[in-house]
């Protein structure tokens, strides 16, 4: 199974562009030889957009700075000028498998909203998807851990892959083996083993995070 993550960097790009950019992530992602895409910082309105886009299923969850319809409405169009206000959300891609359960689970409220959300495939795998604290480390590290435990949980002795942003080089988690990343983004593993090297695919210049795909089987 190929697992994506990336960060969209709310639909922008490393040089501003300063117009609506969905089009250029979309055709990005859907270019790329994945099976599930774990991605942050997406604006709310992209993901079922997207799941059209690339021929998936998607699922998501809404994060932070959702509170301000006008900003939400304004950043799909001038997405460097409304930046992160436009607000955000955790969205997962699923292609060839069905979807038969997601779940989400609240990490924190301050200083900003963090939740992890998941679904359970028809084969039975587990992917979670994780956009934990950026400052302090602590928060980080304590997000990625309550997320772990959660995603845990919930697979029970199914196979896990967990990913996302952790905002950590080294997101070590117990019962969890790191399957591959870059920077702050990885993808972890239970009951899975990494196939080959990761790969980071070019991004034309889109986001400020570089996306990771890994191999597991």
């Amino acid at each position: 199974m190929r697992v994506l993550t990336w960060n969209l960097f709310h639909g922008r790009a490393v040089q501003p562009r300063r117009r609506d950019l969905f089009d250029d992530f979309a055709s990005a992602i859907d270019g790329w030889d994945w099976d599930v895409a774990l991605l942050q910082e997406v604006l709310p309105a992209w993901p079922a957009r997207l799941g059209v886009a690339t021929s998936a299923s998607a699922r998501m969850v809404r994060t932070s700075r959702n509170w301000i319809p006008p900003l939400r409405w304004l950043g799909g169009r001038m997405p460097e000028l409304v930046k992160s206000w436009s607000g955000g959300c955790n969205a997962i891609l699923v292609r060839g498998e069905g979807i038969a359960e997601h779940r989400t689970a609240h990490l924190r409220r301050r200083p900003e909203r963090r939740v992890m959300h998941a679904v359970r495939l028809a084969n039975g795998i587990w992917v979670a998807n994780l956009h934990a604290q950026v400052r302090p480390e602590l928060l980080a590290r304590s997000d990625t851990a309550r997320a772990a435990a959660t995603a845990l949980a919930w697979a029970g002795d199914a196979p896990l892959v967990l990913g996302g942003d952790f905002n950590l080089r080294d997101p070590a988690a117990a019962g969890l083996r790191d399957a591959g990343g870059n920077w702050v983004d990885h993808v972890l593993v239970r009951g899975m083993q990494p196939q080959g090297k990761r790969e980071l695919p070019d991004r034309g210049g889109l986001s400020d995070h570089k996306p990771v795909i890994v191999d597991v089987a």
